[in-house]
């Protein structure tokens, strides 16, 4: 995953270390990892605080041959580049990049509605502009459909498709594959620069096979590439899920076996409602959520878009998660969780500690 919280500092800053010696904690919403030091020396430049959200690429500190060393070309002595340049009208604590605000400014987007800590991206303006949006009429005697993605998402998905006595799969678009190959009994049919020839050829129905649980922009940038090439994107119900008739459910959705949604929840665009999840009643799940295996929300539960579930996670009555935030696997949320916010693996929200 391209993010991680620093759950524990066990040194200083000063303090000696020992090849091999734990530095830190840090964990996902999958697993837990050692930071470690990799000779002898002091921990010098240490730049973030337990607690703190850390990208994949970031410099936690230094190992000096002293407690005060510093090297003038390094930060934090150093000035900064700044990789992510902020325009002076940005509100307050807001990432986005470049080609991202000048997207969100191009078609009358509010910055301020964007979730603080997550960095925003263009992909990721791209998919809100098209949330809800429709493409031409599709025949109503249509069947034929593609899957994006040749992954084990895609291939789960091909699965329950074929359940459904509805879709004829034509194949699948990959560019991780070369044409022609079989991949799960089906086609390559080409990499998404295909999508326009196969929608030329009268193709119009499509899944996205990119289940996005480390990569949440590729998945959205598949959902841009489809609507660009005009495709539709249904949503698909595994027989065994259970969906209440007072359920409303988004285009895009894809629920899978013995997954419950309870009396007038409200599903958004392109959620994934994986194996075994409980969506109680009046739950409300944004654009893009992705409730893993085993996930149970309560009553009155609101989770904001591209919010990630993890596997057997439970959500209590009346929480709001926040926007791209992160719950992990097993954890117990009891309060609301802002967005951009990470709830570790097997942990109780809000700490204890």
């Amino acid at each position: 995953e391209p993010e991680a919280l620093l759950a524990s500092l066990m040194v200083s800053e000063g303090e000696p270390l020992t090849q091999d010696q734990v530095i830190a904690l840090v964990e996902t919403t999958k697993s837990t990892g050692e930071i470690r030091a990799e000779s002898e020396g002091f921990l010098v430049g240490l730049r973030y605080s337990e607690g703190d959200t850390l990208s994949a690429g970031d410099v936690l500190g230094y190992i000096g041959d002293s407690p005060d060393a510093q090297d003038p070309a390094l930060p934090p002595w150093a000035p900064e580049e700044n990789d992510l340049p902020q325009a002076k009208d940005n509100p307050e604590g807001l990432r986005i990049t470049s080609p991202a605000r000048d997207l969100a400014r191009q078609h009358g987007l509010d910055l301020k509605a964007f979730p603080q800590g997550p960095l925003i991206t263009r992909q990721m303006v791209a998919a809100r502009l098209s949330e809800g949006k429709t493409t031409s009429p599709i025949p109503a005697e249509e069947n034929r459909l593609i899957v994006y993605g040749a992954g084990g998402h895609g291939r789960s998905l091909v699965a329950l498709i074929r359940e459904l006595d509805r879709y004829e799969i034509i194949g699948f678009v990959d560019d991780g594959y070369p044409p022609d190959d079989r991949v799960f009994g089906l086609p390559i049919l080409g990499g998404g620069n295909t999508l326009e020839s196969l929608a030329g050829e009268g193709l119009r129905l499509a899944v996205n096979g990119v289940g996005g649980v480390g990569d949440l922009e590729s998945r959205l940038s598949v959902y841009e590439q489809l609507r660009q090439a005009n495709f539709h994107v249904p949503s698909v119900t595994h027989p065994t899920a259970w969906i209440e008739k007072s359920a409303a459910l988004e285009d895009g959705c894809q629920v899978f076996p013995f997954a419950y949604i309870g009396t007038q929840a409200r599903v958004g665009f392109g959620c994934i409602v994986n194996t075994g999840v409980i969506v109680s009643h009046n739950v409300e799940l944004g654009p893009y959520v992705n409730l893993s295996p085993g996930a149970t929300l309560a009553g009155g539960v609101v989770v904001a878009a591209r919010a990630l579930i993890g596997m057997r996670a439970t959500i209590n009555l009346n929480v709001r998660v926040g926007e791209c935030a992160r719950i992990g696997n097993g954890a117990t949320v009891k309060a609301d969780v802002p967005d951009g916010g990470i709830v570790p693996a097997g942990t109780i929200w809000p700490p204890r500690y």
